[in-house]
């Protein structure tokens, strides 16, 4: 089973499916949509001065504990940051961009290593 735990809906496409299109389905294969709570990377702030504040980053919220038969989609910024402690966390791969640019789903996911 996978679960969606990004804010969005992840769109799912064939291989095929050319960017710069604004139709959303053509070559849809799948739709997950979004579980109610996203997990997110926390932060906590260090300090810091007029100019910048030092904030350190690494520690994921919302994410639930490994489940056998079970993966997450999550922000590749989440996955990256517990990479080396979880297995079960996937994240969109080769993004489709519509006319404008703007991101509207996937090909494939990946897992991060």
């Amino acid at each position: 089973m996978i679960l969606n735990l990004t804010p969005h809906p992840i769109r799912l496409y064939a291989h095929e499916r050319e960017d710069g299109i604004d139709d959303l389905e053509p070559h849809l294969l799948e739709v997950i949509e979004p579980e109610a709570t996203p997990a997110r990377l926390a932060t906590i702030e260090l300090g810091g001065g007029f100019t910048f504040e030092m904030v350190e980053f690494g520690h994921a919220q919302n994410l639930p504990p490994k489940r056998d038969g079970h993966q997450y989609i999550v922000s590749l910024v989440v996955a990256l940051a517990v990479a080396d402690r979880r297995s079960d966390l996937l994240v969109p791969y080769r993004e489709v961009r519509n006319a404008s640019g703007t991101i509207i789903g996937c090909r494939s996911l990946a897992q991060p290593v």
